[in-house]
């Protein structure tokens, strides 16, 4: 691939579009490091005023009224309706992504989030720029708000999505299978016994990881709470995100609690954690599993945001990677059938090692560099790759 422009467009809305995006971008700096690679998040206050305010919007409509947020993503799943919101999103958001375009003088675009996805695919339709989009679907299901004819490459989670978007009218030759992008080291071997002295951690008591996103949703303290009626000895390691407020209450939690609990900020080491841990419960966030199956950790999911994070959790206990507990109430007494039961546990280590895709940045890189250099040479290479 000769020397590219290329431009990451993310979104601030939870931490997965931003890790996706980084995955991708660290992949395409180790690859091509004479690249001018830039990832930047379409929703921040530099970028636009009117973006940053939408994203509040959202983050309120979650804490308020998620009922509200869940009926407008079912009511906008068709192809009219959503198609109606797509337009008004390209409409909207057109003259941000002009901007970005020009800033960096752009030859390649990768979306990981569908608002720039929308509006990057309208100034192509319009012939506005010549540039190549690449947009990765960071989820395990399909929304219409995702869908566009002038997105050159998708890149989706699953054989399912590849078969969805093709219903949708999408050229096959333009859909990739290729997983979500996950950082690199949740590829790595770790010897897990260094791991278990460094954090203070018995070999001899199971290991609960509790995560809830960048943000800190997702019971975090509901989960703990249903921890502590159970007297099987277990240790708990907590990530409260940039909750400060969370990290605090956790802190406190620990003085009066029968377990032992250790608790963190935004971590950096989750892949370590992730080593050390027996079962992972957390909201299902379509970063944090793809780390989880490609550590090979068993989960337990519950409180997802409504939309995505349900289908996201639909998919994963279907395919018996992870247990869905949809009423609170069953936490405690799930996790103790799970923990007490290593056959359980080996068989969903088994499904998640049949399922992950850990090299997918790596795939995507792949497929970006065979696209542009068919591109460069005014031959279609989409043959090449495609399934």
């Amino acid at each position: 691939m000769t020397q590219k422009n290329i431009l990451i467009v993310t979104a601030s809305i939870g931490s997965g579009h931003n890790k996706a995006a980084s995955a991708v971008g660290n992949e395409l700096k180790r690859r091509y490091p004479a690249d001018n690679i830039n990832v930047v998040d379409f929703m921040s206050l530099e970028t636009a005023y009117i973006n940053d305010l939408m994203k509040e919007i959202y983050f309120k409509m979650l804490e308020l009224v998620p009922n509200l947020y869940e009926f407008l993503y079912k009511f906008t799943s068709g192809r009219l309706k959503g198609s109606s919101v797509q337009m008004l999103l390209a409409y909207f958001m057109k003259h941000n992504m002009v901007s970005l375009i020009k800033k960096y003088n752009a030859d390649i675009i990768i979306c990981t989030h569908p608002f720039p996805c929308a509006a990057a695919a309208y100034l192509k339709r319009e012939k506005r720029f010549d540039v190549s989009l690449f947009t990765v679907i960071t989820d395990f299901c399909l929304h219409q708000i995702w869908i566009y004819k002038n997105v050159d490459m998708y890149f989706v989670a699953h054989n399912g999505m590849k078969r969805q978007l093709i219903e949708r009218g999408i050229n096959e030759k333009r859909i990739q299978v290729t997983g979500i992008p996950i950082h690199r080291v949740f590829s790595d071997t770790y010897d897990r016994e260094i791991l278990l002295k460094k954090f203070d951690l018995s070999a001899n008591m199971p290991i609960i990881l509790i995560m809830g996103g960048g943000l800190g949703l997702g019971g975090i303290k509901y989960a703990l709470e249903e921890l502590e009626k159970l007297s099987l000895p277990m240790q708990i390691l907590v990530v409260a995100g940039a909750n400060l407020s969370l990290w605090s209450e956790v802190n406190c939690y620990i003085t009066h609690s029968r377990h032992l609990i250790k608790v963190w900020g935004y971590s950096h080491n989750i892949n370590e954690l992730m080593t050390v841990s027996s079962l992972l419960i957390s909201k299902p966030g379509a970063l944090t599993i793809s780390e989880a199956m490609a550590k090979e950790l068993p989960m337990l999911l519950h409180a997802p945001i409504p939309g995505p994070e349900s289908e996201n959790a639909a998919y994963l206990a279907e395919h018996g990677v992870a247990v869905w507990v949809q009423k609170k109430e069953a936490i405690g007494e799930t996790v103790k059938e799970l923990l007490t039961d290593k056959e359980r546990l080996a068989w969903m280590k088994q499904k998640a090692k049949v399922l992950k895709q850990p090299y997918a940045a790596k795939k995507i890189v792949d497929i970006i560099t065979g696209y542009m250099d068919g591109h460069d040479d005014n031959s279609n290479c989409l043959s090449k790759y495609g399934h």
